[in-house]
Parts: structure tokens; sequence; C-alpha cells
């Protein structure tokens, strides 16, 4: 079984594969920096990218389901690790 095999809704920590993944994104952002691009710019089209995908990959609904759990991953930090991981 890969990352694509795992639902949204049981998606556990962080695999290899994904800590791989998160590594180009994060040297993406780095690169864009350098050329001038706004770090807010890179986050929204990240974002843009990554529900595209995902929508292909499993469905508006499963997405849309997945999204609606966001607000509480976010205010108990579940990505404030992600900037300690840029610098």
């Amino acid at each position: 079984m890969n990352d694509n095999d795992v639902p949204l809704s049981e998606l556990p920590e962080l695999s290899a594969l994904k800590q791989a993944a998160l590594s180009y994104v994060t040297d993406a952002f780095a690169e864009a920096e350098l050329d001038g691009l706004d770090a807010d710019c890179m986050a929204q089209a990240a974002l843009f990218a990554a529900f595209t995908e995902l929508v292909a990959t499993y469905g508006e609904d499963a997405v849309a389901d997945y999204a609606a759990t966001l607000p509480d991953k976010i205010r108990s930090g579940a990505f404030s690790m992600a900037v300690t991981l840029r610098h």
C-alpha cells in the first residue's frame, strides 16, 4: 500500500514519501523567494495546485470533507511545525 491508497480522513503522520515531497515543495518555495516571488503568492498557488490534484485523485466530495477538517487542524498547530522545516 502506498500513500495514495490511504483515505484522506486517515492520513497518518508524514511518511518518508511525504517528507520527500515536502522537501521538494519547501525547496521550490526557497527558489521562488530567491527569484523575488512573495511567499504568500507561492502559498496560494501551492494550495490551488494541491487541491486541484486532490480533487483529481479523490473527487470533490472527499476533498471537501477533508478540507472541512482543516480549521481545527490549523488552530491546534498541526501546520505550525512546517515553518521550522523551511529554515
